[in-house]
């Protein structure tokens, strides 16, 4: 299963960008300390990162998969390249990669 189901902006404050989003639409907000914030739209989180360290260059999205592992095998036999190895975060783990055209993404995957 792949479905694309996150989408990563950067920000200057995770916590305003939470802010307006439930102001503007009312989408509920989980905030992850001062420098990640979540916001779930319909079918669709929108996280924003305020960590500069941490920041994508640009919108990073995020497709969710049941299987990491083989998640990473496919993106690389299709010519992807692996840009930041997989990591934990808060609800799973990621990996990033760069598609042939050069576009960044991540493939994620909930902790059971």
């Amino acid at each position: 299963m792949f479905e694309i189901d996150f989408a990563e902006f950067p920000s200057t404050s995770a916590a305003a960008s939470g802010r307006f989003f439930e102001r503007a639409f009312g989408w509920p907000v989980t905030p992850y300390g001062p420098d990640y914030t979540d916001v779930r739209a319909e079918g669709l989180t929108l996280g924003f990162q305020s960590n500069a360290t941490e920041q994508a260059r640009a919108p990073l999205v995020t497709i969710r998969t049941d299987d990491l592992a083989a998640a990473r095998k496919a993106v690389e036999a299709a010519g992807g390249v692996v840009t930041r190895e997989p990591f934990a975060f808060p609800g799973g783990s990621r990996f990033h990669f760069r598609e042939p055209g050069g576009s960044e993404l991540a493939v994620w995957t909930p902790d059971d």
